[in-house]
């Protein structure tokens, strides 16, 4: 395996920093990683530069890199719907490097997952998604899954049926906070906050403009994938999702960034075997 090495390439004008990991030989297929919210290159727990450096060393050369506006890379930070012309530059980037690369997946997570679903039908070097816990936050959807995943769980947890005879929870707050979310879901069944459904039905529209295959990756215990699985439950996402070339993954007792060692293992495993999947298919 050859050491992983920083590059640096151009996106409108602003330099942007990454982190080559190589591969010796013929390598035919390469991953960007895109990562999600305001972190940089390197992930929570270091989970971007482990995941590259199993990848690479199962043949899949990879570039992991700051947008711009975060970590090394110049520019104003922007927003994950902006970032189309940043991950145009990281694939040059790593198709330049690594010329005998002939298509890319791209592996996001949270929003970085979605900002990977806005961009691929731009690409047709892009044959593969990989997303994990996807952001598609509306406030009324968030609702719905706070009432499905967490008072539900709850309903059935002793220790909150405990609390709720020895007087230790205040049941008229948990009452009222209660009956706000649940007014909030209802606004989201019934389609009376059509603005709120927007960015659910944006990422229904790139799926569904997509060709390549997709593989989804769901924590358990994660509000994030819980609001996804609510909107995935009806509508043009569900409707989306039916139609795609997916394969599912559910992680029951994984959090958000997937924070444990085994966790993260089950990630690459994960990856790895869509990937070579991927390669037999194309």
């Amino acid at each position: 395996m050859n050491p992983m090495r920083p590059v640096e390439f151009r996106c409108e004008g602003d330099v942007l920093s990454g982190i080559l990991h190589p591969v010796a030989g013929q390598a035919r297929t390469g991953v960007v990683i895109v990562v999600g919210g305001p972190q940089t290159r390197i992930g929570s727990h270091r989970q971007f530069l482990l995941l590259a450096r199993a990848l690479s060393a199962a043949g899949y050369p990879c570039l992991r890199f700051d947008y711009r506006g975060m970590g090394d890379s110049e520019g104003a930070p922007r927003d994950f719907e902006q970032i189309g012309a940043d991950i145009r530059g990281a694939v040059d980037c790593l198709c330049r490097e690594q010329p005998t690369i002939e298509r890319v997946a791209l592996w996001g997570l949270c929003d970085g997952a979605s900002a990977s679903v806005f961009y691929a039908a731009s690409d047709k070097r892009v044959v593969g998604l990989a997303l994990l816990n996807p952001w598609v936050r509306t406030e009324a959807g968030a609702a719905a899954a706070l009432i499905s995943d967490y008072y539900g769980k709850r309903l059935l947890s002793a220790d909150f049926w405990r609390k709720l005879l020895s007087g230790d929870m205040n049941i008229v707050s948990r009452l009222k906070e209660f009956t706000a979310n649940l007014l909030a879901a209802k606004r989201h069944e019934t389609g009376a906050d059509v603005a709120n459904l927007s960015l659910p039905e944006r990422f229904a529209r790139g799926l569904e403009a997509f060709r390549g295959e997709v593989l989804l990756v769901l924590s358990g215990r994660d509000l994030t994938a819980a609001e996804f699985r609510a909107a995935a439950g009806q509508g043009p996402l569900a409707d989306a999702l039916g139609r795609s070339r997916l394969a599912q993954v559910e992680l029951a007792d994984a959090n958000h960034t997937f924070s444990s060692a085994a966790w993260r293992g089950e990630v690459e495993r994960a990856t790895m075997g869509w990937l070579a999947a991927l390669d037999a298919r194309t």
